[in-house]
């Protein structure tokens, strides 16, 4: 499928760059059944408005939501449950500290797959202002003039 250096995007949460400004980021594992791996090799994913938390040490993601896998059976685990997010003690012990310390919130960015293994970036966010996130299109807007504005020149 492809080699072990390469990720292969999965899916992409394109509303957390626009409401959040990323502080860090980190790669995490995920826990999955069978059904869930199935689901996901078909797209049948959706990260949008997931979020995750740490709970007693671990790190879960929530309301990620994995379509039931069609030719699945009746052991399908449901579509929004809690997961699992694999990360070093120390990472989690460091991500404990900044959220609790700054108020800071951790969102996944995206699913992609690492060799054969399933994986979420996970982001350190600071939610935007609304004059923050109008400050952002302005500057969209203004780098696409200026893009046309070259190639209408070349």
């Amino acid at each position: 499928m492809n080699d072990k250096k390469t990720p292969y995007l999965i899916t992409d949460n394109r509303k957390a760059r626009f409401n959040y400004s990323i502080i860090e980021t980190y790669e995490a594992g995920i826990v999955l059944s069978g059904t869930e791996v199935k689901s996901i090799r078909h797209h049948q994913v959706n990260l949008n408005d997931s979020f995750a938390r740490v709970v007693n040490g671990e790190v879960w993601i929530t309301n990620m939501h994995v379509n039931p896998y069609e030719q699945g059976n009746m052991f399908n685990p449901p579509p929004a449950r809690e997961r699992k997010l694999l990360l070093h003690s120390n990472e989690i012990r460091k991500l404990f500290g900044k959220i609790k310390e700054k108020g800071l919130t951790l969102i996944p960015l995206n699913l992609h797959w690492k060799g054969n293994k399933v994986k979420v970036d996970l982001a350190l966010c600071k939610a935007k202002k609304l004059y923050d996130k109008r400050e952002d299109m302005k500057k969209k807007d203004s780098d696409k003039e200026i893009e046309r504005a070259i190639r209408g020149r070349g």
